[in-house]
C-alpha cells in the first residue's frame, strides 16, 4: 500500500436540523409569555413582518384544523410561500432530534384506540364573546406589596439617619416578613453603632402588618402578643417554648408556665391566632397571574376544545414595506430572506396552534371522567399513550404539554397533571395518584375522633378497590402535606 494522495467520492445520507427547524421545535415548548416575548422579538429583528389586531378567527371543528394549509395572510402571493409544504414540516418537528430529558411516567399496560372522538370538537380560536361588556376589575389599582406598605409608613412616621436605616432593613424583608439579614452584619456593612441598629429594628416592629421585621418565629409571636396585650410571663415561656409546643409536651409545658389546664388551653387558642408569616397577606412583587392557554366546555354530549386568543398573536406580512423597499437586486433579496423567515414561522406558530389542540383533545378523550365527575375519576395516563393515540412521538407531546395550562368547569390545571402513574384498581383499569390522593384526603378529613391509621386508610381503600401499599399511602399522604396519625391526634388535642 502506497502512501500518496488521492481522491475518493462517498455518498452518504445525514439528517440535518435547519434554523427554521430548530425555531418550530423550539416554539412547542414555550409559555404564552415566552411567545409573546419571542414573537415581539422577531417583529423588531424582520421588518416584513408585522403583528395583526386582536380580530380572532371563527371557530372551526378539529377536522378543519388537521389540514395542512397555512394561515392565510393579505393579499396572499406565491412569493410568501416556501419551498417546503406545512405537511413536511409537521413531520419534520415529530421528530426526537436531541436527548432532552422530558416527563416519563410508568410505562403503559396498553394503548387505546385513536378511533372515536367521543363526540369531541375543537377550535383555533376563541374570540367570540357575548357582549357582557369591558371588565371593570381591570381598572382596579394593584394592591400594595409589602415593600411599598412598610417604605410609606416609614416615609410617614421618621426621618434623618433612623428613616435611612429602616428603609435598608425594608430591603432586606423577606415575603414571609421577616427580617433577612444579621442585624450584627446589617450594622458592620452600614457603620451604624448596634444601638441605633436596635433603635431603628424597634421602630420597623411598631409598622403594620404587626410582626414584620421579626429575625424568628418566636420573635414574631412576642410581637403579636405584645400587640394584643397578651405577654404576660406565662406567655413568654410558652413562645419560648415552640419546640415543646410542637411535640405535644403539655404537662411539661404546664409545669413550666405554672398554669392549669384551661389555663393552657387559652393559650394555646390565642397562640394559633397569631400570623407566623405577617408578610404573606400582600402581593408579591414577582407574582404573576397564570392565563390559560385551553378552554374546555361541555357542549351536548361531547367537548368544545379552545385556544385561548389573547395569547395568540395574529403575525401578518408588511406588504407595504415590501412595495416600498424592493427596488435593487440586492435590497429584493434581502427582502426574499425576510419574507422567507416570515413565513416559516407563522407555519410554525400555525403548526404550533394545531399540535397544542390535538394533543388537548386526546387528553380530554382519555380523562373524560374527571372533567364530568371529578378527581377520583382520573384515570393513570403516560405520554406515549397521547403519542401512539394522534401519531405523534412522545418527545412531541411532552414539549406541547410543557407550561400550558387548561381551564375547565373544575378549575385551572396544568396539562402534566392529567399525566400520572396510577395503581390497581378493582376494575383492572388501574386508577391515577391523582385520584388515590383524593380519596385519602377524604376519608381524612372525615375521620373525626377517630384518627385513622396508614394501615386503616389501606384497610379502607382496598374495600373501595385499590390495591395499594402501606408505603404508598404514606408517600401520598405526605406529598398532600398531611401528617401522620399521631400528629393529627398531637393537632386535634390542641385545638380542643
Amino acid at each position: 500500500m502506497t502512501l500518496a494522495p488521492r481522491l475518493d467520492l462517498r455518498q452518504s445520507q445525514s439528517l440535518v436540523m435547519t434554523p427554521q427547524l430548530q425555531q418550530a421545535i423550539k416554539l412547542l415548548a414555550l409559555s404564552s409569555l415566552e411567545i409573546e416575548a419571542f414573537i415581539a422579538e422577531e417583529v423588531e429583528r424582520n421588518p416584513v413582518l408585522d403583528v395583526g389586531g386582536g380580530d380572532s378567527a371563527p371557530e372551526t371543528s378539529f377536522d378543519d384544523l388537521s389540514q395542512n394549509t397555512a394561515p392565510e395572510t393579505n393579499e396572499r402571493s406565491s412569493d410568501d410561500v416556501m419551498g417546503s409544504d406545512l405537511h413536511a414540516a409537521s413531520e419534520a418537528l415529530d421528530v426526537d432530534f436531541s436527548a432532552e430529558t422530558f416527563h416519563h411516567d410508568t410505562p403503559s399496560d396498553s394503548v387505546s384506540g385513536a378511533d372515536g372522538m367521543l363526540g369531541l370538537s375543537a377550535s383555533a380560536m376563541s374570540g367570540d364573546f357575548d357582549g357582557d361588556g369591558p371588565d371593570f376589575d381591570s381598572f382596579a389599582a394593584r394592591d400594595l406589596s409589602l415593600r411599598e406598605h412598610l417604605i410609606a409608613q416609614a416615609g410617614s412616621s421618621l426621618a434623618g439617619r433612623q428613616l435611612f436605616l429602616v428603609q435598608q432593613m425594608i430591603e432586606q424583608i423577606e415575603p414571609t416578613g421577616y427580617l433577612g439579614e444579621d442585624l450584627l452584619a446589617m450594622a458592620q456593612r452600614l457603620g451604624a453603632p448596634m444601638a441605633e441598629m436596635e433603635d431603628a429594628l424597634a421602630a420597623l416592629h411598631r409598622f403594620d402588618p404587626t410582626g414584620v421585621g421579626a429575625r424568628n418565629l418566636s420573635e414574631c409571636l412576642s410581637l403579636q402578643a405584645k400587640d394584643a396585650d397578651r405577654y404576660d410571663p406565662c406567655m413568654a415561656r410558652l413562645i419560648d417554648n415552640l419546640d415543646l409546643v410542637a411535640k405535644g409536651a403539655f404537662e411539661q409545658l404546664k409545669r413550666m408556665c405554672r398554669v392549669d389546664d384551661e389555663d393552657l388551653h387559652d393559650m394555646l387558642i390565642e397562640l394559633r391566632s397569631y400570623d407566623p408569616k405577617p408578610g404573606c397577606r400582600f402581593e408579591s412583587e414577582d407574582s404573576m397571574a397564570v392565563t390559560p392557554d385551553i378552554y374546555v366546555t361541555p357542549r351536548g354530549d361531547g367537548w368544545v376544545i379552545e385556544l385561548n386568543s389573547a395569547n395568540l398573536p395574529r403575525l401578518l406580512i408588511n406588504r407595504n414595506y415590501v412595495a416600498e423597499l424592493g427596488q435593487d437586486k440586492a435590497t429584493k433579496a434581502w427582502l426574499s430572506d425576510c419574507m422567507a423567515d416570515a413565513n416559516w414561522l407563522i407555519k410554525a406558530m400555525d403548526q404550533r396552534q394545531r399540535t397544542i389542540v390535538k394533543v388537548a383533545t386526546e387528553v380530554v378523550k382519555q380523562q373524560e371522567g374527571f372533567f364530568r365527575r371529578g378527581v377520583a375519576h382520573l384515570r393513570p395516563l403516560t405520554l406515549r399513550q397521547v403519542a401512539d393515540a394522534i401519531e405523534m412521538h412522545e418527545s412531541t407531546v411532552s414539549r406541547v404539554t410543557s407550561n400550558k395550562y387548561l381551564h375547565c368547569g373544575r378549575g385551572l390545571f396544568d396539562l402534566k397533571y392529567f399525566f400520572s402513574s396510577g395503581v390497581q384498581s378493582a376494575d383492572g383499569e388501574g386508577a391515577s395518584a391523582e385520584a388515590v390522593k383524593s380519596h385519602i384526603k377524604t376519608l381524612i378529613e372525615a375521620e373525626g375522633d377517630k384518627i385513622l391509621s396508614d394501615d386503616t386508610l389501606v384497610e379502607m381503600l382496598t374495600a373501595k378497590g385499590f390495591d395499594i401499599a402501606r408505603r404508598t399511602v404514606a408517600k401520598y399522604r405526605e406529598a398532600m402535606g398531611i401528617g401522620s396519625s399521631v400528629q393529627r391526634r398531637r393537632q386535634r388535642k390542641m385545638g380542643r
